[in-house]
């Protein structure tokens, strides 16, 4: 069932831990995505059942699975790898890039200019020593077996687009940035993608193979957490 907050109690402004409650007596599980991180481990808390959480501004885990899968597809393996997030380096999309990289301790390198990088509170419970923040474009991408961006402009941050883009202008996945990275690395954007400014689109047509395989695995790897989680 799909259910958006206005086909529910949410949209008339009954708390998340109610509907919650509710819903935790009639369904095996719940995919959620929303803003609010606590929404998620809110209702979780409350419900009782299975909570996945498919995307909030904190983290977007399931995304990150998907990409390992199709890192492993095309690699046939996870070992030696060095991914390098560029762009927004504080955003869902990295910080779950952390979350992997401290589970699995491949190398990730976060390469964002000084007022996009996480916070300090975030990296001090950073413990894998292979996660590094480079402020360079050409250092992080130098060597790396992936290359991985995402939009610089997301969801609720609009009103800072001009700004963002003057930013992040030297974050670009371009052909210069690709002849840095390791012979043969993987070109990766979570989509929706605005080619000439994250990736150009030279980029994105030349690895759009791995790309949309990329895309069409957030199906597989979800129905995967899926049957996982939800009995």
């Amino acid at each position: 069932m799909f259910l958006s907050q206005g086909d529910i109690q949410l949209g008339r402004g009954e708390p998340i831990r109610d509907t919650a409650r509710v819903l935790g007596r009639m369904v095996h599980g719940a995919v959620i995505r929303t803003f609010a991180q606590n929404d998620v481990e809110e209702f979780a808390r409350y419900s009782g059942i299975p909570t996945i959480n498919a995307l909030t501004d904190e983290e977007h885990p399931c995304q990150i699975i998907a990409d390992l899968l199709t890192i492993f597809e095309k690699r046939g393996t996870l070992e030696d790898l060095k991914v390098c997030f560029i762009g927004d380096g504080d955003c869902n999309v990295a910080r779950s890039w952390i979350w992997a990289a401290e589970r699995l301790g491949f190398e990730l390198r976060i390469t964002a200019p000084a007022n996009y990088q996480p916070s300090p509170d975030f990296k001090r419970r950073i413990t894998n020593p292979k996660i590094y923040f480079p402020r360079v474009a050409a250092e992080g991408a130098a060597g790396v077996s992936v290359l991985y961006t995402d939009v610089w402009v997301s969801m609720g941050k609009e009103v800072e687009s001009a700004q963002r883009l003057s930013d992040l202008a030297q974050f670009q996945i371009n052909r210069e940035l690709l002849q840095a990275a390791a012979p043969g690395a993987l070109v990766l954007h979570c989509l929706p993608a605005y080619r000439g400014k994250e990736i150009t689109e030279e980029i994105l047509e030349a690895h759009a193979q791995t790309i949309f395989d990329q895309a069409e695995n957030r199906l597989h790897a979800q129905k995967a957490i899926l049957a996982d989680v939800v009995r």
